[in-house]
């Protein structure tokens, strides 16, 4: 069955437009296909009253493109003010798609080539997902608990600590809780990416779910959560949210936000990205990489370090001995600066060096016996400082300038 699009007389691109999205229809989800439908109808409509020399898909070029460019960025947006980027971009991504496909099908209504090029596109925005803090899910949390309704609690506690979609939480199935060896699993149904999987379940949660199978009612068309004998749905699930929130004092959390929490929560406590990628039902690694941004605890941890390391560096006041090389050398601390070949080095002692000696340890390093002063003066000012690494090296480059002499036979 084509899918429906106004049609005007004698438009070839009208009837292309419908045949197009009766095709797609057929390997892609109705929401894709609302979504694609309303993206070309506006475009089909914006051509109708501009460019009334267009008759088919076939007549599109880059004129009439950077046309709709403009008419898109112009227009109102849904509230006011003008259309966001993302919204620019959906509609020529959608235009675009609709002209690669007809051209690589051998549509006889198709252009010579496609007059949208990936520049045309403005650039997506990469947001952060939204998720709770900790002292946020706390409050959360505490609310939902104290619900009087079962039906609430229950879906917030799967929402919360599964990361399931709330179309999965919809469509669980009434016997979705299997028990394999002493691990009771959730198979979360087929949803979004196409998939299906078993997730490991909260013992907490799988009283929670064996006290609400105890009544009948609960269930309804084969569904795990029933909604005053009616299936459960996403409208539903956010009325519930509201609910809690306004009990809690915080912001409104949209269902998609305890998807994000918990992914977030597992990545900062050490839960591993392949694990966290099968608990959400993630088909790639790269789909689960955006919640390591939010928190990466490597940067965290090596951040904090190099602040210890600064800190010293505030906190000390280093000095040398007052013979030294002027006033400001006099300031640096006699325990800590360390003799170089041509002056000294000032780094604290709190501070580790993976650099001392390198050059001296190195294979390469040469030296002559004019260096013999400065050797000796090192390897002196390392014994008396108890650096016996520093001490071993400059024996030994003394010891090359200095053979000692071979026993008399």
């Amino acid at each position: 069955m084509k899918a429906v699009v106004a049609t005007r007389p004698d438009r070839q691109l009208t009837e292309t437009i419908a045949d197009y999205l009766a095709q797609i229809s057929l390997s892609l989800r109705p929401a894709s296909v609302y979504s694609a439908r309303g993206h070309l109808r506006r475009f089909d409509g914006f051509m109708a009253d501009e460019h009334v020399d267009v008759v088919g898909a076939a007549d599109i070029g880059r004129p009439h493109v950077e046309s709709y460019k403009a008419w898109l960025a112009a227009r109102p947006g849904r509230k006011g003010g003008r259309p966001t980027p993302n919204t620019i971009r959906a509609n020529l991504g959608t235009l675009r798609m609709f002209l690669e496909r007809i051209i690589e099908w051998g549509w006889e209504d198709a252009p010579m080539r496609v007059p949208i090029f990936a520049g045309d596109l403005p650039r997506k925005d990469e947001p952060l997902p939204k998720f709770l803090d900790d002292p946020t899910f706390a409050l959360f949390m505490r609310a939902a608990r104290a619900e009087a309704r079962p039906l609430t609690r229950l879906a917030v506690e799967l929402l919360a600590r599964t990361g399931m979609r709330v179309s999965e939480l919809c469509a669980l199935e009434s016997d979705a809780v299997v028990l394999i060896g002493e691990t009771h699993w959730l198979r979360i149904p087929v949803g979004k990416l196409h998939n299906d999987r078993y997730i490991p379940l909260h013992p907490q949660l799988v009283d929670m779910l064996a006290e609400w199978a105890l009544t009948p009612a609960n269930h309804a068309a084969g569904r795990m959560l029933a909604n005053k004998g009616g299936v459960l749905n996403r409208q539903v699930v956010t009325r519930m949210l509201d609910r809690i929130t306004k009990a809690a004092g915080i912001a409104h959390v949209h269902p998609h936000q305890l998807r994000h929490t918990v992914a977030t929560q597992a990545i900062n406590r050490g839960m591993s990205l392949e694990a966290i990628a099968a608990l959400l039902g993630h088909r790639s690694l790269e789909m689960t990489m955006v919640y390591a941004r939010i928190a990466d605890r490597t940067v965290a941890d090596e951040y904090f370090a190099v602040s210890e390391k600064v800190e010293a560096l505030y906190g000390s006041t280093p000095t040398l001995p007052a013979s030294a090389e002027g006033p400001a050398m006099a300031r640096l601390r006699k325990e800590h600066h360390r003799m170089l070949g041509n002056g000294y080095c000032t780094r604290p002692v709190e501070l580790d060096c993976a650099f001392e000696t390198i050059c001296e340890g190195c294979t390469y390093f040469s030296t002559t016996i004019e260096f013999r002063p400065t050797l000796r003066r090192q390897h002196k000012d390392a014994e008396r400082k108890a650096q016996t690494g520093r001490a071993t090296i400059f024996k030994n480059l003394l010891d090359r300038l200095d053979p000692p002499e071979a026993p008399i036979a």
